[in-house]
């Protein structure tokens, strides 16, 4: 298992709609720390986010950490994210499949 640690700013564009007076960092933040992580960890990018379920709202400012398996048989990364021992959310994202390298004559 791989953990990467992580936080999104209080001052993140984002925030002033999602929700005024009560704000919580959106699903799509959240998502794309994971999609980060996994580039990070793995040199590979995201194909699809065939499951994900989000259990608890997470505020800006707090610090959480993703936590990825290594890759399936098919390609498939199982992630989690938490706060200390709460979970936020957790799925699976699939990762693009990379071309095979031609060959020169």
């Amino acid at each position: 298992m791989i953990r990467v640690a992580d936080e999104v700013s209080n001052a993140h564009p984002a925030l002033p709609g999602h929700f005024p007076g009560n704000p919580i960092v959106p699903g799509v933040l959240l998502l794309a720390s994971v999609s980060r992580a996994i580039a990070t960890a793995f040199h590979a990018t995201v194909a699809a986010v065939p499951a994900v379920k989000f259990m608890a709202p997470l505020r800006p400012g707090e610090r959480f950490d993703v936590e990825l398996d290594p890759p399936d048989a098919e390609a498939s990364v199982r992630f989690r994210i938490l706060r200390g021992p709460t979970l936020i959310a957790a799925g699976v994202m699939r990762l693009r499949e990379t071309a095979a390298p031609r060959r020169t004559p």
